[in-house]
């Protein structure tokens, strides 16, 4: 896709659907700071921002020592999503975006199926991408892997070269670029600050970088 409609958009989920970096930060990091191991908030975007669970834990424990043991990421789990079920917000404007698009979508997250179909359902996003729902779980290698944006091609039946993500991440940023495939970086989200997206977005060029949802549909019509 060098020029033109792409064929499949793919969205992020996490800070870009939904507005859920906030929440899944701070419950991370508290249910660290219960473990003995302080991070403060600009260390966890840094590191976490857009990464699989996976490749969190292998940093966590390469960087600071620290075993996520089974019982702290069940209490994680829990209290994520017990939060996300009275907290969690759609982004704004997505809906309105999604809508207002002529082309197929489909959901590409690092997160587990079941909280990125719990995220999409408490948002009411769930009816636009059922059943095109794709997790890290479903390969072998997360984000900036390209492996999960591949698949999620593979299984639109579209080719890489056809297809445009939204990310908010650079994880995801780099996974796109790696997949062969054209980005938007989206920093409108209530992360978008402390994670210091901007910046770190405009270093990796994307074609374009929107803070409203409400210039994708132009975006994805002009082929970016």
């Amino acid at each position: 896709m060098e020029t033109g409609t792409p064929s499949l958009v793919i969205f992020d989920c996490d800070g870009v659907l939904v507005d859920s970096e906030p929440l899944s930060l701070e419950v991370m990091l508290d249910v660290l700071a219960e473990a003995g191991c302080t991070l403060d908030t600009a260390t966890g975007y840094q590191e976490f921002l857009g990464k699989s669970l996976g490749s969190v834990v292998d940093w966590l424990k390469r960087e600071r020592g620290v075993e996520m043991t089974p019982e702290m990421l069940a209490r994680m789990r829990q209290r994520l999503l017990a939060r996300f079920e009275t907290e969690l917000k759609p982004t704004r404007g997505v809906a309105e975006a999604i809508a207002a698009l002529d082309v197929p979508v489909c959901v590409a997250s690092s997160s587990q199926p079941d909280r990125i179909r719990l995220s999409l359902r408490v948002t009411g996003l769930l009816p636009f991408f059922d059943p095109y729902i794709f997790s890290a779980t479903m390969v072998k290698n997360g984000k900036p892997a390209p492996d999960l944006f591949l698949h999620a091609a593979r299984e639109m039946g579209v080719a890489p070269e056809e297809c445009l993500v939204i990310e908010d991440s650079p994880a995801g940023l780099r996974a796109a670029r790696a997949a062969g495939m054209r980005a938007v970086g989206y920093i409108g989200g209530a992360h978008a600050g402390p994670a210091n997206l901007r910046q770190s977005v405009e270093n990796l060029a994307p074609m374009a970088i929107i803070s409203a949802m409400a210039d994708l549909p132009a975006l994805v019509r002009g082929g970016a």
